[in-house]
């Protein structure tokens, strides 16, 4: 069930659910049992659950399947999204080949890359096209998703084609800020920053260990 829009962090949550749902084998389950599994807060997870599925029941708990099926699609997972890849380097390759998109309603159509050597060769599952043809190729199938492995440098030159080409979202993985109108969504992934968290969270418990 469709309800109002919820919080970054817990629609960060829900895929771990899902995942977690997925691999479960009894036909029904309970909050309590979710929390545990995955190291959370009952609380939480029951806030969760209720914000995008009305199947708990008190003492109950849930069907799996049924939850399975609202988290879902409450997801956009029970839709396929078309999206193309801009940077065939090796973080494109890794994200080309890794077969948990399908899963999420995510068909990446094809790949682009500056250099001529990669034209007409295969990532994964998909074709490398010149540049040049990122526009066309996008109006033409309707993508709506752009995915940026690029170099900072050529970043928002890339984001520029994908905007020509009418995506409505975009995928940053070049760290750099990009300029983008109102109505196409950036979502940055600043893996370096990441990096910085989890280095600074492991000396604070070296730190605490050592103490």
């Amino acid at each position: 069930m469709d309800k109002n829009p919820i919080s970054t962090q817990t629609l960060r949550r829900l895929p771990v659910y899902l995942d977690h749902l997925r691999t479960v084998t009894t036909p029904r389950i309970s909050a309590t049992a979710i929390a545990a599994a995955l190291d959370l807060s009952e609380i939480q997870v029951r806030k969760d659950l209720a914000s995008i599925s009305g199947g708990g029941r008190p003492g109950v708990g849930y069907e799996t399947e049924a939850l399975i099926v609202d988290i879902s699609h409450y997801l956009g997972y029970d839709r396929r999204v078309k999206a193309v890849l801009v940077g065939a380097g090796n973080l494109g390759r890794a994200l080309a080949g890794y077969g948990g998109f399908s899963r999420c309603g995510l068909d990446i159509a094809a790949a682009f890359d500056s250099d001529p050597k990669l034209n007409g060769d295969d990532i994964g599952q998909i074709k490398v096209h010149p540049m040049q043809e990122l526009p066309e190729f996008c109006r033409k199938n309707r993508v709506q998703i752009g995915i940026i492995t690029v170099p900072a440098k050529s970043a928002q030159e890339v984001c520029d084609a994908l905007i020509a080409g009418g995506v409505r979202a975009i995928w940053n993985f070049a760290p750099i800020h990009l300029s983008a109108p109102e109505s196409v969504m950036v979502q940055n992934e600043n893996l370096v920053a990441s990096l910085t968290v989890l280095s600074r969270r492991l000396t604070e418990r070296l730190e605490k260990d050592h103490n």
